[in-house]
């Protein structure tokens, strides 16, 4: 990470921390990441101060090497239009902004050096998952710079058509709130059954993590570690035939995820 920069990030908020935060921990030096946010959250007051980060209400006074978009897609044209004299000859531009595309991106840049991305926000723990789609302008060089930078962050899968990433968007980008609710549930289920509010949080937030762990630990399939926990006729099989019935779970998160990606897709067209 120590080639790369000087990085401009136009956006600090959760999901620009979360890039912030994992790059720096990967290594890009301070004086090498320059935050751009008008109303900065105490969050990124705080990051700047820890890391003696700059931190501009404003882009301005430099050409990056690397200019990343991390803005709301509703606010992105007048962004895009404040940053066109920002981008330099040699500037790659990464655009987390979702459902934005790359044609939008290059009339209101003035470039087609443009990797659109979609990550994650475990991102800010380094286990982020991310997918990118470079644009007509973006070379090998370019397409390396930005996977290391992604890949600091987490892996990376790289499309080749700008709609796989309203699928991916609607999968991996939403998907930590849809586990963060199946704990909400979950959780709500064991007090129901007479677990008090702590214990029960406790032990689904824990199970949910514990899982994950064991999901990255062992490669094999999920179908399979669900059938390594399932007894015939246990408590187990109990469960996931309510889970499994239809209609059911599956049902349920496909219902969820083409919601999703109607919505990237709506965001897209403005």
């Amino acid at each position: 990470m120590t080639a790369i920069g000087p990085v401009m990030l136009i956006g600090a908020g959760k999901m620009g921390m979360a890039l912030a935060q994992g790059w720096l921990k990967a290594g890009l030096a301070p004086s090498n990441l320059v935050l751009v946010d008008p109303k900065p959250s105490e969050a990124t007051l705080a990051l700047a101060e820890d890391y003696g980060l700059t931190l501009n209400a404003e882009a301005v006074g430099m050409h990056p090497n690397v200019l990343v978009i991390a803005v709301k897609p509703q606010v992105v044209d007048p962004v895009l239009e404040a940053l066109r004299p920002v981008v330099g000859p040699q500037t790659i531009v990464l655009s987390i902004a979702a459902g934005i595309g790359i044609a939008q991106l290059a009339q209101g840049l003035g470039t087609d050096r443009i990797v659109r991305t979609m990550p994650n926000t475990p991102a800010q723990v380094g286990k982020g998952m991310t997918g990118a789609v470079a644009g007509p302008g973006v070379d090998d060089a370019n397409r390396r710079t930005a996977d290391q930078l992604l890949t600091a962050v987490g892996k990376v899968a790289w499309f080749e058509s700008e709609g796989d990433l309203d699928a991916l968007t609607a999968v991996s980008g939403s998907g930590p709130a849809y586990v963060f609710h199946f704990v909400e549930a979950l959780a709500e289920a064991g007090r129901r059954q007479g677990l008090t509010d702590a214990i029960a949080m406790e032990l689904a937030r824990q199970t949910v993590v514990g899982a994950a762990a064991l999901m990255e630990a062992d490669r094999a399939s999920a179908r399979t570690l669900r059938e390594n926990v399932t007894s015939p006729n246990g408590t187990t099989a109990a469960a996931l035939a309510v889970l499994m019935a239809e209609p059911g779970l599956t049902d349920l998160l496909e219902r969820a995820v083409a919601a999703a990606r109607q919505r990237s897709e709506e965001l897209g067209r403005g």
